[in-house]
């Protein structure tokens, strides 16, 4: 036999072991390559929380070095060796110090909330459309559709001309965080990036956000100054919220107007009705003048008496009309 054919015979399995293992290994690259796109927010703010760490560490060993650099100024002050000036020197030194600590270990739990949210919010495997690079390029993109609206739109660009012009303070402040943030975006979704890079690209997009949101504001007060504004904002517009809340304040005063219309309509019948019984009182007959109130039993009057009531002094009675005699009275002949 060949010995080339024999050699081949004998080492035959090399051929398919190989493009196997290469197979293999190409499928768990990328494997490798889907799954760190799906972590790198989650590997970002843990590297964030390292450095925070490892920060407040820092700021807690300056503190400690403070203290006792202030400790011994105040030694060398009983001494005569360190002024006055020299100890308080060192104690703004430490109260920075402190100040510094209170700053890291605030920032050190805010990375911890964010590793936290970074884990909860992370997407599901073959979820592409919520990946984290492809959620920080789809918010710049938002952004930059918002400002292309004032740049193509007639109308918004006669009513907002801020919004195009460069010499705006909060444009150009937009203008230049823009430029930055393309500097850090990279070629696609699917670019590998290390999560340092994702980190500067998504602060680089928040500076972005609110960069737009200051110089629309802005352009928007001016527009509302100058009278160009729209009377019926876009749902996107800064005024859209407004314009909901001043038509329900408009609603609200027209309610309010109603029932005060209302309250005093039925308070005018009111007066009007006692005024009306008031000037026309009921017709009585004469005798129910000398009447008793209502509820009080009704008697005749007595007829007057026509006998003697009481003995008058001097020998004559009297009525109840006064003092006048009826007629005289004999006297009794005494014993």
């Amino acid at each position: 036999m060949d010995p080339l054919w024999a050699t081949i015979a004998e080492f035959w399995w090399i051929g398919p072991a190989t493009i196997g293992t290469g197979t293999l290994g190409w499928l768990g690259l990328r494997r490798e390559r889907r799954e760190r796109r799906r972590r790198i927010e989650l590997d970002a703010a843990r590297l964030e929380l390292r450095s925070a760490k490892r920060d407040a560490a820092t700021a807690r060993a300056a503190v400690r070095v403070a203290r006792t650099e202030l400790d011994r100024l105040h030694a060398e002050r009983a001494t005569g060796r360190a002024s006055a000036a020299d100890v308080a020197a060192a104690r703004r030194e430490l109260d920075r110090a402190v100040d510094e600590v209170r700053v890291a270990t605030a920032t050190a739990r805010s990375r911890r909330a964010h590793v936290t949210a970074a884990r909860a919010a992370l997407p599901t495997a073959g979820d592409d459309a919520h990946l984290p690079v492809a959620r920080t390029m789809r918010a710049h993109d938002e952004i930059i559709a918002r400002w292309m609206t004032y740049e193509t739109d007639p109308a918004r660009l006669i009513a907002f001309p801020a919004m195009t012009d460069a010499r705006q303070p909060l444009t150009a402040a937009f203008l230049a965080a823009d430029k930055a943030a393309r500097e850090h975006r990279p070629a696609s979704a699917r670019a590998r990036i290390t999560p340092p890079q994702f980190t500067a690209y998504r602060d680089a997009v928040a500076a972005v956000t609110r960069a737009f949101d200051a110089a629309e504001a802005e352009a928007w007060r001016q527009a509302r100054a100058a009278g160009d504004a729209p009377a019926r904002p876009a749902p996107g517009d800064p005024d859209a919220s407004r314009a909901g809340t001043d038509t329900v304040g408009q609603w609200t005063v027209i309610a309010q107007n109603l029932t005060q219309t209302f309250a005093q309509t039925v308070l005018a019948k009111g007066a009007e009705a006692v005024g009306r019984a008031m000037s026309n009182p009921p017709r009585t007959a004469p005798n129910d003048a000398a009447a008793p109130r209502s509820g009080a039993p009704r008697h005749p009057s007595p007829p007057p008496a026509e006998g003697p009531d009481v003995a008058a002094p001097g020998g004559a009675d009297t009525t109840e009309r006064g003092a006048r005699p009826i007629w005289p009275v004999p006297r009794r002949p005494r014993a």
